[in-house]
């Protein structure tokens, strides 16, 4: 179902992925207004099938144009397997691939998590270890993954090279229907006991494994805890009852000879569900996957169904609880509540649109009733989290509540929510919410992402899961009609669905968390007593085959693989021309202005950039703050409700963000700013530019109560994005005394930016804030020191410009330069080696360590980008992952010109950083063939490469100055390095002492970091 945005995330529970960390998507460019020719052939062909057509081993059920998205849908069924297949042909060159299982685990050991990690460990045809991650270095994929939500799992992948799409096409097959499955791999990637070194059998026996890890570090999180509580809770009768992901003491429950078995039952073609996208034919696609999978198999049942939940006949309510959170701006408002309705099943389609859409006339935005009685009361710092419609499980659910919250306010708040539904009921919904969320669909259908085909399985897989029709599910506007006559027959339509849905169902749980001091302590001693009994039953020789399992698996880590069965590009398939992207540079009174025309399809995009040039140093850290509420507080003579409902109704939403880019020619040089951006439909354009107008010049700045909101939320997110991107907060810190831009980007979206606003949360009085951000203002809302960009369709471009040209008129200011950057030469800057700790209470690690290199035109800097891919793909991911038993590692060369390694959900600290500095000592050595620098730069190029939606052209130039001359100059130096040049770049900064190294990590107390001898700063205010 492509549905209407909804407050935070349409799925329950996080989906559990090989890769969610770390690893970019990449996109893939959309002509969906223009068909070329080849397309065009591709549709026709498709079209011409017909039901009951037989091809391939496959019979056609569907062939269905769907105008509105500019694709035709083709559903067919495997005729020995009955395997179901979803092909969307569509004008896209970005062509994706998915095979999903229906996946019901009867318990918590995580046992189709841990069968995903372990099936991409090597298969029949590819008997390497971790095929997955090798051809990550051996494609141009524009997207590779794999994961498992509550109920399947589905292995994805995307590339524009046909070639490519083959490749990956047999690899991805091949692992999902014939894994080895082997038990070490199985004691890699999910659970083992080993000894803590596992070289001396003296050491302490404890629980390894990346997915153990994982799930130890992903359940720190209190978001992530209360909705897995939330889910088992209301729908307690079968597999929802448990977590998909594993829950840490429930994982050394599950055997090898189990992981097999399930494979066995689960991964089947009669259980499958194959689905492509795309530009390339359908019957190459069918051919192939029948010749390889499903000509070996016979069709089965495969009792994999889920039933319907058992309705309840009166609500319950339960109580959990979770670590205190050491980030709460107040102690004494932790408690978070929810009152959650299961509703209908995801099979009905309609009736699934219809709940989405009410949940997001209920939920979202300053308009909704549920943000005035529940945001705007300031009772609470957000929505609870999983607020809104969930339609990730058979039967879907609907979820109100609040967090950070007294305890003593939770019947105050279940009282407002039932008033609320109340409220609605008798008055309904004001016409112009209805007009909003139609807009946002229709402006939904229009925008064309980077990543369309990919969305449309992630939004069809969970209900083509239970055997919904696909197809239907892509009927947007067959459903919105629908929905537009129920209405007009029926004013009242709405509200008896609201009384239907939420005041006349009893199957309602009420869920509240409350923090309990001692939670952390009781979870670590629940796995030392779990360890202690499984230790304190084996037997001498049960101990010795500890150790020797332990020396097998480290023995087979170390192996030189034969990679030759895997398939793979050529460094020589990539073009050595950049291809270019064409826009002409004008001025508007005095404003710089970008213009590309692109095949928008009827949507026009506006960027803007004003410097932050004549910005006072101790503002700097409330710009975050400021861009955050500037479009969220009101403007001329609307209310900040007001404001958003324009919003909605008239545009695709209007964004302000921090802008901190290092000058592309110097590493003491940068740009710091803050960018504007909106997109309208073209009928739209001028009152888009009409709310940037009364927000220029007539922002509110005195609301103090709706200020204090705002802060409350914003740092409520910052301290719940700790635990899911701990990496990324640790690179910025290790970074951030080794460049400018790295401190400034340390200063306003690292541990500073949290620590800070935490600090603001904690103020009762927002009038010293709020007179920050009023100087904030007058510094950046103005025309003095800004350049913008249009992109927008040919024949609208000249339309666009005057619209803008309006727009600016209306600007305070003078402005009066033609620049391309407001570049600021940094003054006293001395790059300086710190370490730094981060104490959290997590029983993971994220660990990054730093080093001061080269900026972007650098003849360096394309070395060290590839230099940065093959340390990870070669050394790092073998040391920390696969032995380190981290979920993730890796090393990178970013245009803030340091070179940076990280790892992710580590439970190791010191060998860790001794691994950055192996992988170091491995580079120079040389230790590596052709092969496989021609695979580093191929990764590389697959990210290059990746095609750029019409709405981003030129946006590269416009935003960093890096014309597309210097990205051919890069690209040559790409193509250029060879071992040699690795060498000297690895011993020229990489080594000790040869360039200024720091060093940062988020984490649990840690000995390394107590020893006063190694330098280290313990940050406990983060405590």
């Amino acid at each position: 179902m492509l549905r209407a945005p909804i407050v935070r995330g349409t799925q329950l529970l996080s989906k559990w992925s090989l890769r969610s960390f770390g690893v970019p998507t990449r996109r893939g460019q959309i002509h969906a207004c223009r068909l070329s020719s080849q397309a065009a052939s591709v549709l026709t062909k498709v079209e011409d099938y017909k039901p009951g057509d037989h091809l391939n081993g496959f019979t056609i059920e569907q062939v269905v144009p769907i105008p509105e998205l500019y694709l035709t849908a083709v559903k067919l069924n495997h005729d020995r397997t009955g395997a179901q297949y979803l092909h969307i042909a569509r004008d896209d060159s970005n062509n994706v691939f998915s095979v999903g299982f229906r996946t019901t685990p009867m318990d918590s050991t995580g046992v189709p998590h841990i069968l995903e990690h372990t099936t991409l460990c090597g298969s029949q045809k590819y008997p390497c270890r971790d095929p997955f991650f090798k051809m990550l270095n051996r494609s141009l994929s524009t997207f590779m993954n794999a994961w498992t939500a509550s109920d399947y799992t589905m292995y994805p992948f995307s590339t524009m090279n046909p070639q490519d799409f083959e490749n990956l096409l047999s690899v991805y097959l091949d692992a999902a229907f014939f894994p080895r499955l082997r038990e070490l791999d199985f004691r890699q990637e999910g659970w083992r006991l080993e000894h803590e070194n596992n070289q001396d059998s003296n050491s302490p026996i404890i629980f390894k494994g990346v997915v153990f890890n994982e799930m130890k570090g992903a359940l720190t999180s209190p978001e992530q805890l209360f909705g897995i509580h939330l889910q088992n809770k209301l729908m307690p009768s079968h597999t929802y009852s448990h977590n998909s992901g594993g829950e840490p003491l429930n994982i050394p429950d599950l055997t090898w000879q189990q992981l097999r078995e399930f494979h066995a039952t689960h991964y089947h073609p009669s259980n499958a569900r194959f689905y492509s996208y795309g530009n390339l034919p359908m019957e190459r696609n069918l051919e192939l996957i029948d010749k390889l999978v499903l000509q070996k198999f016979d069709k089965i049942e495969p009792k994999t169904e889920v039933p319907n939940e058992t309705r309840w006949n009166e609500p319950r309510e339960f109580h959990v609880h979770c670590a205190p959170d050491p980030m709460a701006a107040d102690p004494e408002k932790q408690t978070t509540v929810s009152v959650n309705y299961l509703l209908g099943t995801i099979t009905d389609q309609y009736e699934s649109f219809l709940m989405s859409f009410i949940s997001s006339l209920l939920v979202h935005g300053p308009p909704a009733p549920f943000y005035k009685s529940l945001i705007t009361a300031n009772i609470g710092s957000d929505y609870s989290p999983y607020t809104g419609y969930n339609g990730s499980t058979k039967d879907a659910s609907f979820s109100i509540g609040l967090q950070g919250i007294k305890t003593e306010d939770l019947d105050k708040v279940k009282q407002l929510i039932e008033q609320t539904f109340d409220e609605v009921i008798q008055t309904g919904f004001e016409s112009e919410r209805i007009e909003a969320i139609l807009h946002m669909i229709e402006l939904s259908q229009k925008h064309q992402t980077t990543m369309f085909g990919l969305g449309i399985i992630s939004s069809l897989m969970s209900s083509w899961n239970h055997d919904a029709d696909p197809v239907t599910c892509l009927q947007v506007n067959k459903h919105v009609n629908q929905f537009k006559q129920s209405l007009k027959d029926n004013p009242q339509f709405l509200q008896e669905k609201v009384r239907q849905y939420f005041k006349e169902n009893s199957h309602k749980m009420v869920l509240v968390m409350t923090p309990k001091e001692d939670f952390k302590k009781e979870t670590e001693d629940a796995e030392q007593q779990k360890l202690s009994e499984m230790v304190a039953r084996l037997s001498t020789q049960d101990k010795e085959k500890v150790f020797q399992t332990g020396l097998a698996l480290a023995e087979e880590q170390n192996k030189e693989e034969d990679l030759s069965s895997l398939p793979t590009l050529r460094v020589s398939d990539i073009s050595p021309q950049l291809v270019r992207t064409h826009f002409d540079l004008t001025n508007i009174g005095g404003v710089q202005v970008q213009c590309c025309q692109q095949p928008t399809n009827g949507i026009t995009y506006f960027r803007g950039l004003s410097s932050m040039k004549t910005l006072p140093d101790e503002l700097l850290p409330y710009v975050p703050l400021f861009c955050g509420v500037i479009t969220r507080l009101g403007a001329g003579d609307m209310s900040f409700q007001e404001l958003a409902q324009r919003e909605e109704l008239k545009t695709g939403g209007l964004g302000m963000g921090t802008h901190l880019v290092q000058y592309h020619s110097d590493v003491m040089s940068y740009e710091q700013g803050v960018t504007l951006s909106s997109s309208s439909l073209d009928r739209n354009l001028p009152e888009m530019f009409s709310l940037w107008t009364e927000i220029f010049n007539r922002p509110t700045m005195n609301d103090n109560d709706r200020l204090s909101t705002l802060v409350r939320m914003s740092a409520s997110d910052l301290a719940m994005s700790l635990a899911n991107s701990g990496h990324a907060y640790a690179m910025k810190g290790a970074s951030s005394s080794l460049t400018p831009v790295a401190r400034l980007k340390q200063l306003m979206g690292g541990m500073t930016q949290v620590t800070f606003m935490k600090g603001i949360a904690e103020c009762e009085d927002m009038m010293e804030t709020m007179t920050k951000l009023k100087q904030v203002a007058s510094h950046l809302l103005n025309k003095e020191n800004m350049r913008c960009a249009i992109n927008s369709s040919p024949e609208f471009m000249s339309s666009a410009l005057s619209e803008l040209e309006s727009f600016l008129e209306t600007l305070p200011g003078q402005a009066g330069n033609n620049e391309s950057m407001f570049v600021k030469q940094a003054c006293g800057f001395v790059p300086s080696q710190e370490r730094n700790h981060y104490e959290l209470p997590f029983p993971v690690n994220y660990m990054s360590r730093g080093i001061q290199a080269v900026p972007y035109t650098h003849p360096d800097f394309p070395t060290l980008r590839i230099l940065a891919r093959l340390m990870s793909a070669k050394f790092l991911h073998r040391e920390i992952r696969e032995k380190g038993g981290a979920y993730g590692s890796g090393a990178s060369m970013g245009t803030d010109g340091v070179f940076k390694f990280y790892s992710y959900r580590d439970p190791n600290s010191v060998n860790t950083l001794e691994s950055f500095s192996h992988s170091v000592e491995w580079a120079i050595k040389g230790d590596y063939t052709q092969q496989d620098i021609d695979e580093a730069k191929l990764s590389i190029f697959s990210a290059v490469d990746g095609p750029v939606a019409p709405s981003d052209k030129a946006m590269t130039f416009f935003l960093s100055g890096i014309s597309d001359d210097m990205r051919q100059q890069q690209r040559e130096g790409l193509f250029a390095a060879n071992k040699q040049s690795l060498i000297d770049v690895a011993q020229r900064y990489l080594t000790p002492n040869a360039q200024v190294t720091a060093e940062a990590f988020l984490g649990p107390e840690n000995t390394m970091s107590q020893d006063k001898a190694g330098g280290w700063k313990i940050h406990k205010e983060a405590m």
